[in-house]
């Protein structure tokens, strides 16, 4: 049980960035590539990269390659379904 506290602590501690929340928020709507999500949430590419690559080790979101091209999505309904959660929490206070 120890064990799965602190994975538990650290899955919040990557939800815990305003950054990676606006990430998380715009590939709600589906799909996107580095360079839509950046402009989706104002940042350079290169720090949503960074950002991305943080998710992908904490299997929040996934990639996949076509062409050229990455596109990243969430990686299942249960991350969308953690942001929703919080969220509805968070507007009954």
């Amino acid at each position: 049980m120890e064990q799965e506290l602190e994975q538990l602590a650290t899955f919040f501690k990557v939800l815990n960035d305003l950054t990676r929340l606006k990430i998380l928020y715009a590939l709600e709507g589906g799909e996107l590539t580095v360079n839509q999500i950046a402009e989706e949430v104002m940042m350079t590419v290169s720090a949503v990269s960074h950002q991305l690559r943080v998710l992908r080790e904490h299997k929040l979101v996934k990639a996949r390659k076509e062409g050229k091209y990455a596109y990243y999505s969430l990686d299942d309904d249960h991350v969308q379904a953690i942001l929703e959660i919080a969220l509805i929490h968070l507007r009954e206070a």
